[in-house]
């Protein structure tokens, strides 16, 4: 069983919601990658060593391959695939099927959340990330959806969280231990 002392989930905006959109080599995208595996080091160095990943198209897959690739390195690192839904990626671009079963290969675990789809798998799923966690990452504009739901659960459930803005020059939405933080 993990700890959840030394877990950290994820949480961020889905392609629809990123300036860049599906762009993923807009420079922006690539700074916002740049952060997030900065940050996943301090984590490290801070004894995190099990990633927890809700596996949804944008900034869910960005985390979980930054997380893997941090994982080369230190090979302490476990990393989870928190599947909402057997169908999660069933109406997705090919391309993008292809990525995600590379990734949920590549993961340590997967944990399927819901045998089927329901109208409340992805909020199941985002309840399960912050109940085995202690710290939520946070990729989060102010917007209403998906990711305002599981921040607004882990602060009631008292995770610390780390808030990367979307864009170089943004502003934190919380104030956290890692908040000041200089990443590039």
């Amino acid at each position: 069983m993990r700890t959840n002392h030394t877990s950290c989930c994820f949480t961020g905006h889905r392609p629809a919601k990123l300036p860049w959109h599906y762009q993923e080599s807009d420079p922006q995208c690539l700074a916002l990658k740049r952060r997030i595996a900065a940050v996943l080091e301090v984590l490290y160095q801070n004894e995190y060593r099990h990633f927890i990943c809700g596996m949804a198209l944008g900034c869910d897959h960005y985390f979980c391959e930054c997380a893997l690739a941090l994982r080369t390195s230190h090979p302490d690192i476990t990393v989870e695939a928190a599947v909402p839904c057997p169908e999660q990626a069933s109406r997705w671009s090919q391309e993008q099927q292809t990525r995600y079963a590379r990734l949920l290969d590549a993961c340590d675990f997967q944990t399927m959340v819901s045998p089927q789809y329901t109208p409340f798998c992805m909020q199941k799923r985002d309840r399960y990330m912050v109940d085995r966690a202690s710290l939520l990452v946070a990729v989060y504009d102010g917007s209403s959806g998906g990711t305002q739901y599981t921040i607004a659960y882990a602060l009631q459930k008292g995770l610390s969280i780390v808030d990367i803005p979307v864009t170089v020059g943004g502003t934190p939405r919380f104030a956290d231990w890692i908040s000041s933080l200089e990443t590039p």
